[in-house]
């Protein structure tokens, strides 16, 4: 798959040879998603209100930092949140796990272990969300589930859609796998409650920006230093998220002189990987982080991001959930 993805931002013969496949596809998760609908297919309810945030594209769009943002606001608004996963690429057997901030991200993913950390609040993951939700209400008292990653998991009954989007990249081609990157069907977002966009936001869709001024060393979190610091200064930029290109931008446009190594969504980093031959600065995302505490050197660095959202955003979803809230917030 990650062959194809260079084929999935353009009309190309690769793309064009592959489109009856994705017009296939999309059929598929049309009729999947009605047979929930029609309750050809059960469903389960939490009994807590559910907030969804996904994306119909493959790939990194910002859903992680703005489930921390959410879990802030949340918070604020006297919730008591909490997240299930998937907790994609881990290799645990038993689910659901209940991730902490020292869990091993090679068991249970690098997103669960980075959600723990930031948001210091009930994380359980597991690749059937109804489990994760089940686990999480059984073991914790929370009145509000965050589904990371879960749009396309019809079995769980949610409250609120919440669809990220990558405002450069958008939807690339149009297609659905193979042919683009599409998960569903592009109309698909017609019918989400909210569309947040990444770094460029069109008519309908609110504002999503992502903001970090610092920096930490991975050796000893307790140091931290100003990004500015490094600004003129040759470093290596490492990235194993969705689109590597957003991290390298960023840091160029702050000024500092890049020595770019792109790798792929979630990659498991070995000490080769940043084996560079010499002692410049290194500096990686957060989730990559999560991933190479035990490769840590003196000269490792990551940078924290921020999401900053349309204030509107943050009044609407909780007006909505207030709404959807008072049933399950008066069940015993």
């Amino acid at each position: 798959m990650q062959r194809l993805e260079r084929y999935w931002y353009s009309l190309n013969p690769v793309s064009i040879l592959l489109w009856p496949l994705g017009l296939l596809f999309g059929g598929a998760v049309m009729v999947r998603r009605l047979a929930y609908r029609w309750g050809l297919l059960k469903c389960f309810s939490a009994g807590v209100p559910v907030i969804v945030v996904g994306n119909i594209t493959v790939g990194g769009s910002g859903k992680t930092p703005l489930v921390i943002r959410l879990v802030e606001v949340l918070r604020g608004a006297g919730y008591r949140p909490g997240i299930i996963s998937r907790g994609y690429g881990g290799s645990a057997q038993d689910w659901p796990r209940q991730v902490g901030p020292d869990s091993d991200p090679q068991e249970v993913g690098d997103e669960p272990v980075l959600l723990a950390r930031r948001c210091k609040c009930p994380v359980l993951v597991a690749p059937d969300r109804v489990a994760a939700a089940l686990a999480l209400l059984k073991g914790h008292n929370c009145d509000v589930i965050l589904a990371d990653d879960g749009l396309q998991h019809y079995r769980l009954v949610r409250d609120i859609e919440i669809a990220v989007i990558d405002g450069n990249r958008r939807l690339g081609n149009g297609g659905c796998l193979p042919a683009g990157p599409l998960r569903e069907p592009a109309q698909r977002l017609n019918s989400v409650d909210f569309i947040v966009s990444n770094g460029k936001a069109e008519s309908g869709e609110f504002l999503m920006t992502l903001a970090g001024e610092r920096t930490i060393n991975l050796a000893d979190p307790s140091v931290t230093c100003a990004l500015p610091g490094f600004r003129g200064e040759l470093v290596h930029a490492v990235a194993g998220i969705g689109d590597p290109s957003r991290f390298f931008n960023y840091l160029g446009r702050r000024g500092l002189r890049l020595l770019e190594h792109p790798f792929p969504d979630h990659h498991p980093f070995t000490s080769t990987d940043l084996a560079f031959g010499d002692e410049l600065p290194v500096l990686m995302t957060e989730k990559d982080a999560v991933k190479c505490q035990k490769l840590a050197r003196d000269w490792f660095w990551y940078v924290p991001v921020e999401a900053r959202l349309d204030p509107e955003l943050e009044r609407r979803l909780l007006a909505q959930l207030s709404y959807r809230a008072v049933p399950a917030r008066a069940t015993p």
